[in-house]
């Protein structure tokens, strides 16, 4: 059987029709077809504005500015992300302050949230991984009580539902998407914050392309100190072909998961992921736990012998060289610890076929059963 990668990105020849066309056209950035993407994305997702911006990343950066938050300032999150949820608190000052996992989801504790709030904090953000909706409404009402921004990361969450409500169109402040090739949809790079808050969503306008805004005259003016993270118009088109077809996607990465848990359900070495009550996955990664976390490394490296591209989602971000270099040492988070010495990502992505299903799930088996 040929290789298969963790993740790819699905393209059809609608997608690459769209993205002629805007190459055939006048524009190739700041043009139509950016606005036309926000409308779709936000209508979507059930919110008032999105805002299309260059990356994932950038749209947590413009996120944070705009909530507000300083140095000095102090927000809870989850180790159990990529590092560019808490990198982006580090750009404008703030510091991460990480609480453990739950055992189930593998999301943020909400249980754990309310002993971490301190004088300096200022934001809850948490992180729906690999799809899975975290317990929102204790987040917004925690918020509420101690009166808290929310600026959820979604990166891995478009598509999914919380009570029945898609991500992005909820309570939070801002809700932070990205449209990186393994995502959900993709714009080749690309993200997006989603807000219903009209004043937000200026400043995210403004931010995106330099602090410069247009004056009574006409004249360009530059009143803020922002960025360059606009989004091409090549991008847009892209994503906005993609979303047409993002429930299709996701109704593909569902079924994948069944296969998994059908394959796998047996095996008493592994533990699967779980879709809890009130939630719709949108299962952007799939990932097992190993029981004995010896086993792990070996695994890992036996699948990707035999032509299976396996990846770990997540290292603890603390655990990181820069993050011990800059006093993060090693909190004890028994969930997190053991996550992170037992996780192991296996292929999802939509045009994955029964057939190579089964040739990982017959793979994993194979690893266990024979002498060690």
């Amino acid at each position: 059987m040929k290789a298969i990668p963790y993740g790819r990105q699905t393209v059809d020849e609608k997608d690459i029709a769209a993205v002629t066309r805007v190459l055939r056209s006048a524009y190739l950035t700041q043009g139509p077809e950016v606005g036309a993407f926000e409308k779709a994305l936000a209508k979507y997702c059930g919110a008032r504005y999105a805002v299309a911006v260059s990356s994932g990343t950038a749209a947590l950066h413009l996120a944070y500015l705009v909530a507000g938050l300083r140095a000095g300032d102090e927000a809870i999150t989850t180790p159990n992300t990529f590092a560019a949820t808490a990198n982006a608190l580090l750009m404008v000052g703030t510091k991460p302050v990480f609480a453990d996992i739950r055992n189930d989801s593998y999301n943020l504790d909400e249980s754990r949230m309310e002993k971490m709030i301190t004088r300096k904090t200022r934001a809850i953000v948490p992180v729906h991984f690999a799809g899975q909706p975290c317990d929102m409404d204790r987040i917004w009402r925690l918020a509420a009580r101690r009166r808290l921004v929310v600026v959820e990361d979604a990166s891995h969450a478009l598509g999914a539902k919380y009570r029945g409500k898609k991500i992005g169109g909820g309570r939070s402040d801002m809700v932070v998407m990205s449209f990186h090739p393994v995502k959900s949809i993709t714009t080749g790079e690309g993200g997006a914050v989603l807000t219903d808050n009209e004043r937000y969503y200026k400043k995210l306008l403004l931010l995106r392309s330099h602090g410069i805004r247009k004056d009574k005259k006409g004249f360009n003016i530059m009143t803020e100190l922002g960025y360059n993270y606009r989004l091409t118009d090549i991008q847009a088109a892209l994503g906005r072909s993609q979303l047409v077809k993002v429930d299709g996607f996701i109704k593909k990465r569902r079924r994948i998961a069944t296969w998994y848990q059908t394959e796998l359900k047996s095996l008493p070495e592994v533990i699967l992921p779980l879709e809890l009550r009130g939630n719709f996955s949108s299962w952007h990664i799939y990932v097992i736990r190993v029981k004995h976390p010896k086993d792990r490394d070996r695994l890992a490296s036996h699948l990707k012998s035999t032509g299976i591209g396996v990846n770990f989602h997540y290292p603890a971000v603390y655990s990181h060289p820069f993050y011990r270099r800059h006093g993060y040492r090693s909190p004890k988070f028994a969930n997190m610890d053991l996550y992170h010495r037992s996780c192991l990502t296996l292929p999802i992505f939509p045009t994955m076929t029964h057939a190579e299903v089964r040739y990982v799930a017959s793979q994993i088996k194979k690893f266990f059963n024979k002498p060690r």
